[in-house]
């Protein structure tokens, strides 16, 4: 006989949108129609999925083991070991599809995403205030950092390299705003912008969920950011984005062949390999730190191409 599956899924939202794919893969292909999703952690992303929703728990659902995964076989899914991610061989969804499915690496839909009627007029509606207030009709959602970033005596440190360097970051926004655009601050820090020589006021919404978030990225022009969840929500609402990477490989990270991405590469030339979730090599994330720093020629690249797409865009 064979047992109906139980997925336990770790990690943030990103990591949860795509695993979607092959999720819904394993809906039509294997037969299983009781298998379950336990997420540890982000779980509300889900919400309204035609199929994943119903079939989705928290952890911490009350007698969720003797109710619904004691029949089941649990499978614990790590797409950083699966040895075509590892390898620059597949992206993070086929990584997952591979451990769900067995069936190779394959090309695979958009991870899902179901708005609410009440979210997506959250997002207009915050979208339309900025524009109101800033008095520019172009809008860029900018995510600066990753979810290793931390707060340390009024500045910013992600060891794992993968966010915007601070100073950076500060500059870009005057570039940007030289450009026009009315700037979102999308970020789980607040950013203290006082004294700063800022041409327009800088939007930093405060206690959005990322459903919400997906919902502004949603009614904005362009995303611009690092290596994390913004880009994957841009990905999925199918808005213009540039993206920055260093650490991380394009193909396990980002869309390098999406027709409406464009992923600039920092760590093409310097970057080494972080097995994080396999071992913990400190020499290696020493090595990647400092690849996202740029100089004043760099920032006025990436800018640049934040403009060339925006044209193309349109």
């Amino acid at each position: 006989m064979v047992r109906s599956k139980a997925f336990f899924l770790n990690g943030g939202i990103g990591r949860i949108l795509c695993a979607i794919p092959a999720l819904e893969k394993y809906h039509e292909e294997s037969g299983d129609k009781d298998f379950l999703v336990v997420c540890e952690g982000a779980v509300d992303i889900l919400k309204g999925h035609p199929v994943l929703d119903a079939k989705t728990y928290d952890i911490f659902h009350k007698n969720l083991f003797h109710t619904k995964l004691q029949s089941k076989d649990v499978v614990s899914l790590e797409p950083y070991r699966v040895w075509e991610y590892y390898n620059q061989k597949c992206n993070l969804s086929q990584a997952f599809d591979i451990l769900i499915n067995n069936k190779g690496i394959r090309k695979l839909s958009k991870p899902t995403i179901i708005l609410s009627k009440e979210e997506i007029l959250q997002g207009k509606k915050i979208v339309e205030q900025i524009k109101t207030k800033i008095k520019h009709n172009k809008v860029i959602v900018f995510q600066p950092f990753g979810r290793g970033i931390e707060h340390i005596d009024g500045s910013f440190v992600d060891k794992t390299g993968r966010s915007i360097e601070y100073r950076n970051t500060k500059s870009l926004i005057r570039k940007l705003q030289a450009e026009k655009f009315a700037v979102i601050i999308m970020a789980e820090f607040g950013m203290d912008f006082t004294g700063e020589k800022y041409t327009d006021e800088v939007a930093a919404p405060e206690r959005l969920n990322l459903r919400q978030w997906a919902s502004v990225i949603k009614h904005s022009d362009h995303f611009f950011g690092c290596d994390s969840v913004g880009q994957h929500l841009a990905y999925c609402m199918e808005i213009p984005s540039t993206v920055i990477l260093g650490p991380t490989f394009p193909i396990n990270t980002s869309y390098p062949d999406c027709t409406y991405f464009r992923v600039c590469d920092m760590g093409e030339l310097d970057r080494e390999y972080d097995p994080i979730r396999i071992t913990m090599d400190e020499r290696i994330m020493r090595k990647n730190e400092l690849i996202m720093s740029m100089n004043e020629e760099i920032e006025n690249w990436m800018i640049n191409e934040v403009m060339r797409r925006n044209k193309d865009d349109k």
